[in-house]
């Protein structure tokens, strides 16, 4: 089992205002998830966060009975059973990013969906799983209204999200290293991730440096500061002045788990 360190933070709102985060984590036997739900721009719909949470749970479960099984059959199998239990509709439901790290006797996967990346280190160096294509819709101004981001959701011109389509799963990024390969895996939410990609606060060798030396909130605190120092979103354009902050570290160098109640 390797060391796995955790740190979250809740955001705000639309509104400026604290409320519960949409971020999840879930550690398995062999296994780290790392969940960011995005509410729907339907009132009627429950949030993000409600989706997410279910996501991860079934997710969670379906591993625990098949902790082998591929990892892109189980998230397309997730997404249909929540889908059908709860009559989610296409394009008007709630959605999830989904970042996924298992350890097999061979191998480590690594599963990205949406704008939640994993990045491993090992002898192979810093490799940057991570899905861009929200990124690239939002440089080229294609995601300006709801509309908008309900048009490209889940569309071959647009974005894939785990929704209400299970072929979402599908257009997943994926990564297999041999685990002999791997020294540490991060798994962040975008607020955390955005602190390397748009912030230039740190590479992800320094956000692993400063995650074992001083834990992995000290990345999600240094975050934080800039954006106080940006509170209106002058330097760096945001919807939101703090988003949730998930970051995980599996470490295979020992065997403790920091960080869960």
């Amino acid at each position: 089992m390797p060391e796995i360190a955790i740190a979250e933070r809740a955001g705000v709102g639309a509104d400026g205002h604290p409320r519960p985060t949409e971020d999840h984590v879930v550690v398995l036997d062999n296994a780290v998830l790392v969940l960011d739900g995005a509410t729907s721009s339907e009132p009627s719909q429950p949030p993000g966060g409600w989706y997410a949470e279910r996501l991860a749970r079934r997710l969670a479960e379906d591993l625990h009975v098949a902790p082998e099984a591929d990892l892109t059959e189980v998230l397309t199998s997730a997404i249909a059973a929540l889908t059908a239990e709860h009559r989610l509709q296409p394009q008007r439901s709630p959605s999830s990013t989904v970042a996924a790290v298992r350890w097999l006797e061979d191998r480590v996967d690594a599963l990205v969906l949406a704008d939640s990346p994993v990045v491993g280190f090992g002898g192979f160096g810093v490799d940057v799983v991570s899905d861009d294509r929200l990124a690239r819709l939002r440089r080229r101004g294609m995601l300006q209204t709801g509309a908008d981001v309900r048009r490209r959701r889940n569309a071959h011109d647009g974005f894939w999200v785990a929704e209400a389509d299970p072929g979402a799963a599908a257009h997943s990024v994926r990564r297999s290293w041999p685990r002999a390969d791997v020294e540490a895996v991060l798994l962040a939410s975008d607020g955390v991730s955005i602190g390397v990609d748009q912030y230039e606060l740190f590479d992800w060798r320094e956000v692993l440096a400063v995650s074992r030396a001083d834990g992995p909130d000290a990345v999600l605190a240094a975050v934080r500061t800039a954006e106080k120092q940006d509170p209106d979103g002058e330097r760096w354009p945001r919807p939101k002045r703090h988003d949730d902050q998930a970051l995980v570290v599996v470490d295979f160098e020992s065997g403790v788990i920091q960080g869960l109640p």
